[in-house]
């Protein structure tokens, strides 16, 4: 369930959030006790904030979506720039916090939920009609990364970009080359749907409380359309999941699990009609050439 409150009109007057005795004064305030099960880390860095605005090119003309506000340090940059902010939290112990920082602000609105259980396009409806772009811009905890950004693209949203920090190696991957040892399924995801760029890496100590390991901005500038042109999405994906299966099996190998032992001369001949190795690995393949099997496999009838 969506609960969503507008603030009042005025301007945000708190006190800049982004610093560590700012930051620590909330905590004590309001008895604040983080919970690791949300992966809750604060950013007491200005320097990274400005990064991280800076690269979702927001202007009063825009909307700006934060996942996971924390204490608002980057919904405070955020209320600056942009139109129209709407941060969502799902920790209901920070809601009444965000509400007295952000008091008088009407820019600035808290929906208190589950990003992952919001429907989004009526969240989108409601507070971004107005508006000539949306970009989600995010401290995202490390656990969820994935199926929050996978989610953002799947439903197709009207986004432009999104900008978010999130564990180090996993923006890495996003933005790997075939032939690295990064590349993989999830850097076929995100650069379907997306042009990713690496801002900045962001280490440990600008955080309260320190995570285990250091922190990246990516930018993803969302695609007018999917980097390759392919008739079945989930097939498509299907056959880059299965090319990942085992790293260092051949690609030869893996897609045998999808197809069939029966099919394996069958394969050999289709891979060799496409100009695709058989005994090249998934990590060395384009988006092309995936989308290249993944027709086709359909075209002789293998769905996987």
């Amino acid at each position: 369930m969506m609960e969503q409150q507008s603030l009042n009109k005025g301007a945000v007057k708190a006190a800049e959030v982004a610093t560590p005795k700012r930051t620590k004064e909330i905590i004590a305030k309001y008895g604040f006790s983080f919970k690791k099960s949300l992966g809750q880390n604060f950013l007491i860095d200005q320097n990274i904030l400005n990064n991280i605005v800076s690269a979702a090119e927001l202007d009063e003309t825009k909307g700006a979506l934060e996942i996971g506000p924390g204490i608002g340090a980057l919904t405070q940059r955020l209320a600056a720039v942009a139109g129209t902010v709407t941060a969502v939290e799902i920790d209901n112990r920070l809601i009444p916090i965000l509400h007295d920082i952000f008091e008088g602000e009407e820019k600035v609105g808290i929906v208190h939920g589950d990003v992952l259980k919001l429907d989004l396009k009526q969240l989108f409806e409601e507070r971004f009609s107005g508006v000539t772009g949306v970009s989600v811009v995010a401290n995202l905890p490390y656990y969820v990364t994935t199926p929050i950004l996978m989610k953002l693209l799947e439903e197709r949203l009207p986004l432009e970009n999104i900008v978010v920090m999130i564990q180090k190696e996993v923006a890495q991957r996003m933005a790997a080359k075939p032939g690295g040892k990064e590349y993989g399924s999830l850097s076929v995801a995100v650069q379907y749907y997306c042009e990713p760029k690496l801002v900045c890496t962001v280490p440990h100590t600008v955080f309260i409380p320190q995570p285990n390991v250091d922190s990246a901005v990516i930018k993803l500038a969302l695609r007018d359309k999917p980097a390759v042109d392919v008739p079945d999405e989930a097939h498509f994906f299907r056959v880059v999941q299965a090319s990942f299966a085992q790293r260092r099996k051949t690609l030869y190998n893996n897609l045998t699990a999808l197809v069939g032992k029966e099919q394996r001369e069958a394969l050999t001949t289709l891979l060799q009609g496409l100009a695709i190795d058989p005994a090249r690995r998934g990590e060395t393949l384009s988006l092309e050439e995936f989308a290249k099997i993944s027709r086709a496999f359909l075209e002789v009838g293998w769905k996987g």
